[in-house]
């Protein structure tokens, strides 16, 4: 059996593998477009190609594809063969660089937000060197980014990349400030935590809402849930643990850092957390991720549910994005050292990051902004839709004492004493966590808690990357014209703190006081659906922050809220259709036959003993019958609800309707359906309870 060492990494195109089958110069040229930014020649491009055919092929790879991904929230590819004729009935294997470089989609057939019409459907594929490319399967996969033939992105990636190049400008601007010559990029760095549910297969088979929509639409809480709170980093089972074992495999012969692994808090809930990488591959490597654990876990006889609230009541799921900022020379900009107070540098850099979350709050609140996640944030595993940041007590204090200009009297750190003496003495933390906070600083990163599951990390990311770059313009503009270079940089950090210090929190961000006071008293935005989200994503301020960095143009803004909006609606209407047809074919029947079956036994009861007490029988007709009657004339309401928003054209008032009116009807259904769940006799409910899939693998 081979080490981890031996194959890790053995599907990937990386640095040994292009070190080793590359001649020399071509290898320099193309590390210098990968670390550096510049151009690829076509000439290298071409040797790169051939290079990286060979291995594919060596490997087993017959095919390639482009992949790349579209504004679907999922990956794309689309397969080509290697081969190529020379007559003769015979072929040869041959990849050249212009099919590395560039390949072609249809671009009217993927969510554009009318940048493409239906007959406009040439779209580009472009190589990202910066992302390895891999094997999976038989296909070499070259990551890309995606456009349409006018030049606009259609993809998560060209922003995302966009923003990085952002990131670094105005970094290295303040490097230079501070005497950095030697620096030569700034590259942000993300470690994405990934949640999910596993369930056994042959049950979520039986679940028309599983298959359809990803989540529960109907379900009674069992009586045991996470109440012992026994689950987390709990035993893992042996057929999860089987499941975990392969997936680390195959992630790590990928090049995926997968490094932690665990039971999370609700029943059937899990955890896979990766070591730190460039935000890109980060980006890349969590849809890989996500499409592997779907994959294995049917191998397995198992679905892995990436849904954030796949079961009411119980723990959703998220992807906690690390988010952190480093050197090309590896020095992390985000650690505060052993004097924090005394470090100006970190000062301004994590001045700049609570600035960029105070003035674009709400970019960072929509670009977490799914269907999905309106039903996990504010709910007691998520944060509440109200961002702030979270510091601890010690930056807190040091920020205070810098305002007030006053001394800091540094928190001294004391040794943790357990009262075994087998047991080691350990330094206790300056700083507690604080799970409640949307933006959370955790040592030498800010942990960014608001994504969803589902969701790819890009957006979330993108919005980082643009509006800390934003401050630290502002900053670097200031500092430049400055006459004493001090002197401008200790006020500067003076009035940021002072003028930004409302989005500081330290608290239980789940206290309704709290949504309370950063509403009303520090004028904190409180958006708790996407509906009210997305319209800030082409407010003029935004829109002039995309184009001052060149993230999107205005027309890709503005595509971006089209597509999103309507992703929304189509998502609540898939939902609402399949209630209906769970309900009239399935839930309905169910329970009107066990009320008959009931009503029957009552009547033979009658029959054979007058006198017989048939109150608990008649009891249950009568309560079945009035949640039958509800059912019906809620299934009335939901069809009527949705033949009133079909007539509504406009997508943002299409948005508000289904969540002001579709929701509360589907509501209104599910809370009748589940109260007949938990009167009706087992062997009569269509499908399997939220018992079943929750403790059902084993």
């Amino acid at each position: 059996m081979k080490q981890l060492s031996e194959y890790f990494g053995c599907m990937v195109f990386g640095d040994s593998a292009m070190r080793s089958r590359l001649p020399a110069e071509t290898y320099r040229s193309l590390r210098e477009t990968i670390d550096e930014g510049k151009r690829l020649d076509l000439t290298v491009a071409n040797i790169v190609a051939n290079a990286m055919k060979d291995w594919a092929v060596e490997k087993g790879a017959t095919h390639y594809t482009h992949w790349f991904q579209p504004l679907t929230g999922i990956s794309a590819e689309k397969h080509d063969s290697f081969i190529s004729p020379v007559g003769d009935g015979k072929i040869i294997m041959e990849f050249s660089g212009k099919e590395l470089v560039r390949g072609e989609s249809d671009a009217s057939s993927f969510p554009s937000g009318g940048l493409r019409a239906t007959f406009e459907a040439r779209g580009y594929t472009a190589w990202d060197p910066t992302s390895y490319a891999f094997i999976k399967g038989k296909t070499l996969c070259i990551p890309t980014a995606f456009c349409s033939y006018g030049g606009e992105a259609l993809d998560r990636k060209t922003p995302l990349l966009r923003s990085m190049e952002a990131i670094n400008r105005q970094a290295m601007r303040i490097l230079k400030l501070f005497g950095h010559d030697d620096v030569k990029c700034v590259n942000t760095s993300v470690g994405a935590e990934q949640e999910y549910f596993l369930v056994d297969r042959e049950m979520y088979n039986k679940r028309k809402d599983l298959i359809y929509t990803g989540r529960t639409l109907f379900g009674s809480n069992p009586p045991k849930g996470q109440q012992l709170e026994d689950h987390y980093f709990g035993t893992i089972k042996p057929r999860v643990a089987a499941f975990m074992t392969e997936l680390d495999e195959e992630l790590w012969k990928l090049g995926i850092l997968a490094k932690t692994e665990h039971n999370e808090a609700a029943p059937a809930q899990h955890e896979l957390a990766p070591i730190y990488s460039t935000t890109n591959i980060a980006a890349d490597h969590n849809q890989l991720t996500m499409e592997i654990m779907q994959q294995l876990a049917a191998k397995h006889g198992l679905v892995c549910l990436l849904h954030e609230k796949p079961f009411k009541g119980v723990n959703g799921s998220g992807k906690h994005n690390n988010w952190s900022m480093s050197t090309n020379t590896g020095v992390n900009l985000l650690s505060p050292g052993e004097t924090p107070y005394e470090n100006a540098q970190f000062l301004l850099i994590l001045c700049a990051v609570i600035q960029a979350v105070d003035d674009y709050q709400d970019l960072l609140r929509l670009s977490v902004a799914t269907a999905g996640n309106d039903h996990r944030l504010g709910a007691n595993e998520a944060p509440p839709a109200v961002v702030s940041v979270f510091l601890g007590d010690e930056l807190t204090a040091i920020l205070d004492a810098i305002e007030k200009d006053e001394p800091y009297n540094a928190l001294e750190k004391t040794q943790m004493k357990l009262g075994v003496h087998v047991l080691p003495r350990f330094p206790k933390d300056t700083t507690d966590r604080n799970r409640t906070s949307p933006f959370a600083f955790t040592g030498n990163k800010f942990e960014f808690r608001m994504l969803g599951s589902s969701n790819g990390i890009s957006c979330a990311n993108i919005m980082l990357n643009t509006t800390v770059a934003e401050s630290l313009r502002q900053y670097a503009d200031k500092l430049e014209a400055a006459e004493d270079f001090n002197t401008a940089l200790h006020e500067l950090i003076r009035s940021v703190i002072r003028e930004h210090k409302r989005i500081i929190f330290n608290g239980n961000g789940y206290d309704d006081a709290w949504i309370e006071e950063a509403t009303e008293k520090r004028g904190l935005l409180n958006l708790p659906t996407t509906p009210d989200c997305l319209p800030y994503l082409i407010k003029q301020k935004n829109i002039e922050l995309f184009e001052r960095h060149r993230i999107y143009s205005a027309t890709e803004a503005k595509a971006r809220y089209e597509i999103l909006l309507d992703n929304y609606c189509k998502i609540l209407n898939i939902e609402a259709r399949t209630m209906l047809e769970m309900a009239k074919r399935q839930i309905l029947p169910a329970v009107s036959a066990y009320t008959a079956d009931v009503a029957r036994a009552v009547t033979e009861k009658k029959a054979a003993m007058p006198q017989i007490d048939c109150t608990y029988e008649q009891e249950r007709i009568s309560e079945l019958s009035e949640l039958t009657a509800k059912m019906h004339s809620s299934v009335k309401e939901l069809e009527e609800a949705m033949q009133r928003v079909k007539s509504i054209v406009d997508v943002a008032q299409l948005s508000c309707a289904y969540r002001d009116e579709v929701i509360l009807c589907m509501n209104s259904l599910r809370t009748a359906a589940d109260k007949a769940e938990t009167i009706t006799a087992e062997k009569y409910w269509p499908y399997p309870s939220y018992g079943d899939l929750l403790f059902g693998v084993r």
